[in-house]
């Protein structure tokens, strides 16, 4: 990796990294309870820490679960953004939340943060009886680079056959590491993501330009969706991300896969954390009732 891209890599973690990590504080939900404990998972990229969440009040059967991954351009390490959603999602759709802190480039660049992601799905789909949980009703999602890992995770889950997730939440993704950033435009003058931040975040991940296009870099290029699990996909109208969002939700459909497909209107990048409050609260209350349905599904 050259230096320059490492020490631009360096210089975001240390300069934006707690600002990323902000969170409004009206979608903060800190009524709702938060985390119930920490659990680490050996995966075949290191070991894994996640943060776990836990539905209110005692229940005849054990819960479903759903495995979170946050966002920072594949090279911020703070899974604590996802607070709110996990404990919205974790009492609102009465599932356990499993928020998993994944290696970050450019100390761990692709595919240290696929293998880890994929690997503790696994294991949680695996270990219901160890955690607590039904891992036969698993569902998976994250939020922008957490959201690429999600695809990323379906599709090796689809390719090994060890399990098959009930839903794939997918909110601002980026999907196509190939294309300049560039010439992905926006509806507005100044939207958050810049292309040379982008550069920055695609530079440290997959240093290669060539490994790029591979499809559990760019889920967006593939051809192969045929399988997947049913997805709620969430895009921003004014995210520099939304045309390759908007354009992988039409690709799924064609390929037979259940999709729920929602542009939010006036909202840039992120907005699930940053608002407008009431858009965020939306999205995030879709996103929970999206895995409610999904889990209450006894046909799948």
């Amino acid at each position: 990796m050259p230096l320059t891209t490492r020490f631009q890599a360096r210089a975001v973690q240390l300069l934006l990294g707690a600002m990323m990590a902000r969170v409004h504080k009206d979608l903060r939900f800190t009524d709702l309870p938060g985390p119930a404990g920490t659990l680490q998972v050996e995966t075949g990229a290191g070991p894994v820490t996640c943060t776990v969440y836990r539905p209110s009040g005692a229940a005849d059967t054990p819960a479903p679960v759903y495995v979170n991954f946050h966002g920072g351009g594949f090279i911020v390490g703070r899974p604590e953004q996802d607070d709110h959603l996990c404990r919205y999602i974790a009492a609102t759709a009465g599932c356990v939340v499993v928020n998993v802190d994944y290696a970050v480039a450019p100390q761990r660049p692709f595919p240290a943060a696929v293998t880890q992601a994929y690997d503790v799905t696994a294991w949680i789909a695996a270990n219901g009886d160890t955690g607590g949980w039904d891992g036969s009703r698993l569902a998976v999602g994250g939020h922008s680079a957490g959201a690429n890992l999600t695809a990323a995770v379906c599709r090796t889950a689809r390719d090994r056959g060890a399990f098959s997730p009930r839903l794939q939440i997918l909110d601002s993704a980026p999907l196509d590491m190939v294309a300049d950033p560039a010439a992905k435009l926006s509806r507005i003058a100044k939207p958050l993501l810049t292309p040379s931040l982008m550069r920055i975040f695609t530079g440290a991940y997959v240093e290669d330009p060539a490994g790029r296009a591979d499809p559990l870099v760019s889920p967006g290029l593939a051809d192969d969706l045929a399988g997947l699990p049913p997805a709620l996909v969430v895009t921003a109208e004014n995210d520099r991300l939304r045309d390759e969002g908007d354009a992988y939700a039409e690709a799924l459909k064609a390929a037979g896969v259940p999709v729920t497909h929602r542009v939010f209107e006036g909202v840039d990048h992120y907005f699930t954390h940053t608002g407008p409050v009431p858009a965020g609260k939306e999205a995030i209350e879709l996103m929970a009732t999206t895995l409610r349905a999904a889990f209450a599904d006894l046909s799948v």
